[in-house]
């Protein structure tokens, strides 16, 4: 079983640890302790119920008028095919949706996994130039080969 729940900063390690296992597998962008801080409140982990264990992260990231971007989905391997990625992308679709979002993006290199969650492919250029400002910062900037893909 699995509890669902905004991180606290005793969180911000194990957070760290699985976004960069990842990262250094080049399936998705790293993200330094210091963004994880200022950040925190945008993320929803999972929790092992039994060995209270950080097995999942996603964060839902407000990036201009009723638009947000899902992002930094990770899942402990050992915990994959469970159910843990699409409930942690459903809270943050309901986060977002309690402010006002009714466009969600993501930009992934896992199409199938969001497409499963009703997100469709896009072009990058379809989406608002406010959401590359961050894109500056990124170590594949502009060579950006990721999928862009859109729930309304």
């Amino acid at each position: 079983m699995f509890i669902y729940r905004k991180p606290t900063f005793s969180d911000v390690d194990a957070m760290h640890d699985l976004i960069a296992g990842y990262a250094a597998q080049g399936v998705m962008l790293p993200k330094p302790h210091s963004t994880l801080y200022e950040t925190l409140r945008e993320f929803v982990v999972a929790e092992d119920f039994a060995t209270k264990k950080i097995v999942g992260v996603g964060a839902l990231h407000l990036t201009w008028n009723e638009l947000a971007e899902v992002r930094s989905m990770a899942v402990d391997a050992d915990f994959s095919r469970r159910g843990i990625g699409s409930s942690i992308v459903k809270k943050l679709l309901e986060e977002g949706r309690a402010v006002g979002v009714k466009k969600f993006f993501t930009l992934t290199y896992r199409p199938e996994f969001f497409k499963s969650l009703g997100f469709a492919k896009t072009t990058k250029e379809s989406l608002p130039h406010k959401i590359w400002k961050e894109c500056i910062e990124c170590p594949k900037f502009p060579n950006c080969d990721e999928i862009a893909m859109t729930l309304e």
